[in-house]
């Protein structure tokens, strides 16, 4: 490495650090004071694995720590062990991992055994509730905790981290890199690659969190049946988590249904191109809250509570649950009164203007000339 460079080790887990890293890595990439080295610890693989090409990004170092249907104190231990070894061998100035995952929280503390730098993409999202979403909660005020920079997103986790004792100098509010990935990736033609109906209002629906495992998947089944049949004009698209603790229930409770397709994950191009032909999205994750409604989407958001708040104080975004009678009753609003669809199809994106990474950048460099 030629001398004055700073090593980065960019920590990669699931397919969306793979999203929201991809724009930083790009960026650090064309910078002159940086080494760059991507990590892959293949929390999730077969997502993983569809992220990273469609950036132009290898990773130096894969961990592949994924196991069917794997316990997070496992996980979590295979993480720690493989970690420390590689960053033994890599010995980097600085570390860098976006999010909320078991890989985000093992990286951050390897980092903090090691004393090396944590850099904290998407840092300060909070629901002040370690229960919910879980263990996503925990894991992302640890890694708070342990980090040396803190890229929040928006002014809200800003202040969060203020509240949590977080010095000002240590926070940079740079938007979220996802839009980033997002307009990049929208801008290009891609086709979905499932036959949906063109006549149809689509809805679109994601669901795999821990915390609905059980009654709470069946509930959504439920609901999502009741709504197709009452609604002629409407046909569900539903990506299944390879999980077996969501793939068995969905699978038995909405195959055989003419307006029901199910589908493995797509991959992130031909996802995006599912969003922009939707009608509405029905969703757990956190990535597709901030993604729609710069797509001009509703999303209704199958949680209890969000640490995305932003996009529900705008009226783009509206908490549902998992509860089956609320989830038919919003979705019935919105496909009965055009109205209220119109109020929630106006394409604010309180979450980034696509030169998240940029800023990024320009604070890892400041800070690596400290």
């Amino acid at each position: 490495m030629p001398s004055g460079r700073i090593r980065v080790l960019c920590v990669i887990g699931t397919r969306p650090e793979a999203i929201k890293m991809a724009p930083v890595v790009l960026a650090l990439r064309q910078q002159p004071w940086a080494c760059v080295r991507v990590l892959a610890t293949a929390q999730h693989r077969e997502m993983l694995d569809q992220i990273l090409p469609l950036f132009g990004i290898t990773s130096h170092i894969d961990l592949d720590v994924m196991e069917p249907n794997q316990t997070l104190p496992a996980l979590t231990a295979r993480l720690l062990a493989a970690l420390d070894e590689s960053m033994a061998r890599e010995q980097p100035d600085l570390v860098l991992a976006q999010g909320d995952t078991t890989s985000v929280l093992a990286a951050s503390l390897v980092c903090f055994y090691r004393r090396v730098p944590f850099a904290h993409v998407e840092a300060g999202l909070r629901t002040h509730d370690l229960a919910n979403p879980f263990p996503e909660e925990m894991n992302r005020v640890l890694a708070g905790r342990i980090a040396s920079l803190h890229f929040a997103p928006t002014e809200r986790a800003r202040r969060n981290l203020l509240e949590e004792g977080v010095r000002q100098s240590d926070i940079h509010v740079t938007g979220n890199t996802v839009i980033d990935a997002l307009l990049d990736v929208a801008a290009r033609p891609h086709q979905i690659g499932v036959d949906v109906d063109p006549t149809k209002k689509l809805l679109l629906v994601t669901a795999h969190r821990r915390e609905s495992f059980g009654a709470p998947f069946i509930e959504l089944c439920q609901a999502l049946r009741t709504i197709v049949d009452r609604h002629d004009d409407v046909q569900v698209l539903y990506p299944v988590h390879p999980n077996p603790n969501v793939s068995e229930v969905v699978y038995r409770l909405l195959s055989g249904h003419p307006r029901i397709l199910l589908c493995g994950p797509l991959e992130y191009a031909p996802f995006v191109a599912a969003m922009k032909c939707s009608f509405l999205i029905l969703t757990d994750s956190g990535g597709v809250q901030e993604e729609a409604p710069a797509l001009g989407k509703p999303v209704l958001v199958l949680r209890d509570e969000t640490e995305r708040p932003e996009a529900v104080d705008a009226g783009v975004v509206r908490i549902v649950g998992m509860h089956a009678e609320r989830i038919v009753g919003e979705t019935d609003v919105l496909l009965r009164d055009p109205a209220a669809y119109a109020a929630m199809a106006r394409g604010v994106s309180p979450y980034g203007d696509g030169h998240a990474s940029e800023r990024t950048v320009e604070a890892l460099s400041a800070f690596s000339r400290r």
